[in-house]
């Protein structure tokens, strides 16, 4: 029997909290990290980014001022709370803070971070006999080393139901000319499907996608007729295209994949 209090004043239906999903390099508006945190956070996940100002300074494209800005009204936009954390992780003490920082910020309620998405990377061309040591040394520490340590923290404080957890990195399988970038996405690949057996335990699944090409600005007209020419579909990818899949991967539906390298590329030949 109900009172005539609560007769008067049903109580309002309960709804779980947004997770929380890490994104690491969203540094500009048109990024896969930012097409990424837009899709999750639609899709109701809270969303905390990283990126790094001085990458994209010394990039062709440039630096974007107020894209931190931008992209944080977007999520709000779409009933995401959100918080941006700037971060050099070529810094092997940076994803510890990353994660510090984010416990903090959000209060250090919940279950913390639920979903591990790591677009982030260090790219710069070069090759076999032009690569320098500290090129190599940089593309290794942010692209594998920063991957294997925001890996552990995320399994070391991961808190949420087991089967909920996910990690998700992007790769690349472009070598010829790129050395370094190449090498160390290889190596990330091997991080990242270890934690799918590794983090078992944690009911935590793991992932590679590889997105082909996506032109973010650093595409040259040859660049994009060559890709065009070489997919099935005719066109580029989009962040849009990566962003599906991960929201895809992130979700209960996507629980069963796991330990897998997937090409995400229109069929690029």
């Amino acid at each position: 029997m109900k009172t005539p209090a609560e007769e008067a004043h049903p109580a309002r239906p309960t709804h779980p909290a947004r997770p929380l999903a890490l994104v690491t390099g969203v540094g500009r508006t048109v990024g896969i990290g930012a097409g990424i945190a837009r899709r999750l956070a639609e899709s109701g996940w809270d969303i905390a980014f990283t990126y790094w100002t001085p990458y994209d300074a010394r990039m062709s494209w440039g630096t974007e001022p107020g894209a931190t800005e931008e992209i944080t009204a977007s999520l709000t936009a779409l009933g995401a709370a959100s918080t941006a954390t700037e971060a050099d992780l070529a810094d092997p003490s940076a994803p510890a803070q990353v994660f510090d920082e984010v416990e903090r910020r959000t209060g250090g309620g919940g279950t913390g971070v639920t979903a591990l998405v790591m677009c982030h990377c260090e790219s710069v061309d070069s090759g076999l006999l032009d690569t320098t040591l500290e090129s190599f040394d940089r593309h290794f520490a942010v692209n594998a080393r920063a991957t294997w340590l925001l890996i552990r923290e995320f399994g070391r404080r991961f808190t949420a139901p087991p089967g909920t957890g996910r990690i998700i990195a992007l790769t690349s399988d472009h070598t010829v000319g790129n050395l370094p970038y190449g090498a160390s996405k290889g190596a990330l690949d091997r991080i990242t499907l270890a934690a799918a057996h590794e983090l078992s335990h944690l009911g935590v699944t793991a992932n590679v996608i590889n997105p082909g090409p996506v032109d973010t600005g650093w595409m040259t007209e040859e660049d994009r007729a060559n890709a065009v020419r070489h997919t099935p579909r005719g066109r580029l990818g989009t962040p849009e295209d990566t962003a599906r899949l991960v929201d895809f991967l992130c979700s209960g539906e996507g629980e069963w994949v796991n330990g897998q390298l997937l090409m995400s590329n229109g069929g690029l030949g």
